[in-house]
């Protein structure tokens, strides 16, 4: 079912999801880099069980948002917007998709082969995506990190297209992800 959407903007469901998926993935990238830092300690240990409660959150909430989106039809680009431009934003948007997946999905599976369950909030244990294997934890905990390292270069490489937009090309692309302010029905 492909709903078309009444006007320029991203729907209500489309900005929340936005936003609190930017909120989550920069706060657990950030909580990653810090606690990599941290020698081992209690700190620490809590400092990953809130990295993988995120990384699961934030998979839960790709899933939603991808079946929203497939669901949903998006605004359509400007026309004026030259086809490259069109085709690099869309590039970009299914590459962060699939990030979305890629870096928890290679979180989960670093854990399970290191020996590290995966309990959400610390109440609801999921299941190991492969077994204990200390050799394939080395091999996927280079993986993940890579693939965090692609998701933010590719976030910063949005947020300096949005500004593109902004600035340079004054066509409210920004307006359409922002929560309405106006009473605006979105």
């Amino acid at each position: 079912m492909n709903v078309t959407t009444t006007n320029d903007r991203y729907s209500a469901v489309a900005i929340a999801f936005h936003w609190i998926l930017a909120i989550m993935i920069t706060a657990s990238f950030a909580v990653g880099l810090y606690m990599v830092s941290l020698t081992m300690s209690p700190s620490r240990i809590k400092l990953y069980n809130w990295h993988k409660w995120a990384g699961m959150t934030i998979l839960t909430l790709a899933a939603l948002r991808l079946y929203w989106r497939l669901t949903h039809r998006a605004p359509s680009l400007s026309a004026s917007m030259p086809r490259w431009q069109a085709f690099a934003a869309q590039a970009t948007h299914i590459a962060l998709y699939v990030l979305f997946f890629a870096v928890p999905l290679t979180g989960w599976m670093y854990s399970s082969a290191a020996g590290f369950p995966v309990v959400w909030f610390g109440l609801i244990p999921l299941p190991d995506l492969v077994g204990k294997d200390r050799e394939l934890a080395e091999l996927l905990k280079p993986f993940h990190w890579m693939t965090a390292y692609a998701l933010a270069s590719l976030v910063v490489l949005h947020i300096l297209a949005v500004v593109k937009h902004l600035v340079m090309d004054d066509d409210n692309l920004l307006g359409r992800m922002l929560p309405s302010m106006n009473g605006e029905k979105s």
